[in-house]
């Protein structure tokens, strides 16, 4: 085993275990409250900010759909980005806040879109590629 993979099992492996250990804890407990039709000024607040922050990573699919390469995406950092974004959602679900899960399910869905752009680009740029070398 190579000392990247050792050292990611050695770091994904306690956090399995301190998930698995409070796992009764993480169960969302009332989500009936996340369907309450009346928006407190916190809940405007957070709609306002997620709006922003979930539309960041936008600009970079854009310009990568707009250019149809790959170039100057990185995949590490929005599959990165999406698995605490999941994690964003949960923790909305945790606390009952319609804001946190709303942006974080659009922000998920902005970075599998973007991930999945970046693999069909390098396969795309591969296949060219393999055409001129004939």
């Amino acid at each position: 085993m190579s000392r990247l993979n050792t050292l990611k099992l050695l770091l994904i492996v306690p956090i399995l275990i301190g998930l698995w250990s409070c796992v009764e804890e993480f169960v969302p407990q009332d989500t009936q409250s996340l369907l309450n039709p009346h928006l407190k000024r916190s809940e405007i607040v957070g709609l306002v900010a997620g709006f922003g922050t979930t539309f960041a990573a936008l600009p970079d699919l854009i310009a990568m759909l707009r250019r149809r390469s790959s170039a100057g995406m990185n995949p590490r950092m929005a599959a990165i980005m999406g698995v605490f974004q999941i994690l964003w959602v949960y923790y909305g679900l945790l606390i009952l806040s319609r804001p946190v899960v709303v942006w974080n399910v659009i922000a998920v869905l902005v970075n599998f879109i973007s991930v999945g752009a970046y693999f069909y680009f390098v396969r795309k740029e591969k296949q060219s590629g393999a055409a001129r070398a004939r």
